[in-house]
């Protein structure tokens, strides 16, 4: 059961409808029902801390928190002009921008949310002094995340601690430094691991010492960046990580392990694992049997922004928009850079390395309910063997019913003649093929479905190309390897739905925190080997594992840098991994991400304040906008 069925069946919900509104940082407008009357039972103060949680369910598995978090980095660029300015640092990443206020305003209301809960904590009748503990550490440990992103997109903002029921509108807010942020931070997230308990059972997003410890060391690590005291945040970095690198079993954690047939990280992402995953630590738990979430069912859509184009190019091949797998393909906004495809990834045929294929669809199937025959005029216009006339590509799409969704019909491609009968090496339903490897020209011909590489896809400053500098009557810059990561068939909702739960912290990146912040505190290599030789082994199938491994002369911050894109790609990490390390540079992005032309380190590596909000205060002249805006 996840919590935010709890959220609506509880009647006190509607104390908190009015949320916090553009006028102030904390202005809320309570119902007529006595707020302090309200937090005295258990059941309305629990409805509040249920509240708490919002913020996650409108920051991932959206666009808007994509945009903010893995945009501008070294390891996407854009399709379409949509988030731009997050990708592009352009004009449109300006103090009018739409997700800035999403984010500002999301953020702000959770921790009014949490004042709230932590300010009546002591107001509430039926609890022990540790069963209350308990109920509002969950308050402290989402004011804690709530306040590392607003510190981390915004710098020096306002920092709240006062509810809105207490405090009244804030109509002259001041700003707080950066270190004030962090100092808070941590405070809250210590607290909630001292006092949130080991596990809960039958609640999968109810937040527990696990995700308090994992949101810990992100926070310690994260400080980093402030440039003080690095050596103490990176030994408390590490000590909070191996609080649960070495205590699994008392928190419930482990990574999963390889055997002869499955890598442990494709079984990370396996759909039947997705709802009680060991390597989950802090997630957005989503309603999959009745649809309780905000928004109801429209939950999951991260895939469809990174889909390639499977509605019209790719159509003629067999590949359609309405493929429930795939997604939806009418929103193609993003696509991996050639640093991501062919520097992080290995770009071999058959690496040992499993997370490339985990991590993206490169292998399109037929899914046009018919087999497709190869014509005369296909192998003209795609450059194809004409031996492959009348070459039949099988149709793989079925009905499948989901194994949560009842007997709900979902039409999945890959489903039926997923075979191999003319021993090529592929299925003989494979419509599109998109490796991250180089292919000949002659392989490419003569193959029975459409390729295109690398080669096809960059230029010779490695930028994508497009309609503009296309020299081919075929598009092949509009098929690509596409996100894959939250898109296991068990959860389909529908084309565009996706009813998963989606990770926030997950266990592998808390064993790069441990290495990254053991090189940082003592350049302790051999503890870092440690443990990214472990999450790099569990990458592999059990027969691979050896070919995984790293030598200590190999492993320093750039290795583990280029390690947590491997391992976190499209996993909401990357623009913050960049800022921490100090990789938010002009020269950095130039090398990686060639379409990032106009990046201005003094300016762009904190967002601009949203306009409305400067309208709103009586102060905005001191507030004053961020550097540059």
């Amino acid at each position: 059961m996840s919590i935010k069925k709890l959220t609506y069946k509880l009647s006190f919900a509607l104390i908190l409808a009015g949320g916090m509104n553009s006028c102030s940082l904390e202005e809320w407008n309570p119902s007529t029902v006595d707020v302090e009357t309200a937090y005295k039972y258990k059941s309305g103060y629990e409805s509040l801390i249920n509240y708490c949680y919002d913020g996650l369910y409108y920051f991932y598995g959206k666009v808007d928190g994509i945009g903010a978090m893995e945009m501008g980095t070294d390891l996407w660029t854009n399709v379409g002009n949509t988030e731009s300015g997050f990708i592009l640092y352009n004009s449109n990443m300006n103090a009018q921008l739409g997700t800035l206020n999403t984010i500002w305003n999301g953020m702000y209301s959770t921790v009014n949310y949490c004042n709230t809960a932590i300010h009546y904590a002591n107001v509430v009748e039926g609890y022990t002094p540790e069963e209350r503990n308990k109920k509002v550490a969950e308050a402290y440990f989402l004011r804690g995340w709530a306040n590392w992103h607003l510190v981390e997109q915004f710098g020096g903002i306002s920092l709240t601690t006062i509810p809105s029921t207490v405090s009244g509108a804030v109509s002259s807010p001041k700003r707080s430094t950066e270190k004030e942020f962090y100092d808070l931070i941590i405070e809250d997230l210590k607290f909630a691991a001292a006092n949130l308990p080991d596990k809960v059972a039958g609640e999968r997003g109810r937040v527990t010492k696990k995700a308090a410890y994992a949101m810990l060391a992100k926070a310690y690590l994260q400080r980093i960046r402030l440039g003080e005291n690095v050596q103490e945040y990176a030994k408390l970095a590490l000590e909070a990580s191996e609080e649960l690198i070495n205590n699994g079993a008392k928190y419930g954690v482990a990574l999963y392990q390889s055997d002869a047939n499955t890598s442990g990280y494709s079984k990370l992402w396996a759909g039947p694992n997705n709802k009680n995953n060991t390597e989950f630590l802090f997630l957005e738990a989503v309603d999959h049997v009745e649809g309780r979430n905000p928004e109801g069912w429209n939950r999951g859509r991260t895939r469809q922004y990174y889909l390639m184009d499977a509605r019209t190019v790719g159509a003629p091949w067999g590949t359609q928009e309405n493929d429930a797998i795939l997604g939806r393909a009418n929103s193609r906004i993003f696509k991996p850079t050639k640093y991501l495809l062919t520097e992080v990834f290995q770009p071999v045929r058959n690496p040992a390395d499993t997370r490339f294929s985990e991590t993206f669809f490169h292998e399109y199937y037929n899914a046009t309910w018919a087999d497709k025959t190869i014509t005369a005029s296909m192998v003209s216009q795609y450059r194809k063997n004409p031996n492959l006339v009348g070459r039949v590509i099988k149709n793989t799409a079925a009905t499948g019913s989901s194994l949560v969704q009842g007997n709900r019909a979902i039409n999945h491609y890959g489903l039926v003649n997923m075979v191999d009968n003319n021993n090529d090496g592929y299925l003989d339903g494979l419509s599109i093929l998109t490796p991250n490897y180089v292919m000949s020209t002659q392989e490419k011909s003569d193959l029975p479905f459409w390729v295109a590489d690398p080669s096809d896809w960059f230029d010779a400053e490695g930028k994508w190309i497009n309609a503009q500098t296309n020299t081919r009557t075929t598009a092949e810059y509009e098929i690509f390897p596409s996100l894959k990561k939250f898109s296991s068939k068990e959860y389909v909702y529908d084309r565009q739905y996706w009813m998963g739960d989606i990770p926030i912290i997950r266990l592998g990146e808390v064993y790069l925190i441990a290495a990254e912040a053991a090189l940082l505190q003592n350049n302790d290599v051999n503890k870092a080997l440690q443990y990214i030789n472990t999450l790099r082994k569990r990458a592999a199938k059990s027969s691979r594992e050896s070919e995984m491994l790293v030598a200590a002369g190999e492993v320093n911050l750039d290795f583990i840098l280029a390690e947590r894109a491997r391992e976190l790609a499209g996993e909401q990490t990357r623009w913050y991994d960049l800022k921490r390390l100090g990789k938010l540079t002009s020269a950095y992005l130039k090398d990686t991400n060639p379409e990032i032309l106009s990046f201005d380190p003094s300016k762009h590596v904190k967002r601009p304040i949203p306009q409305t909000f400067l309208d709103a205060i009586a102060n905005p002249v001191e507030f004053g906008q961020n550097d540059g805006y």
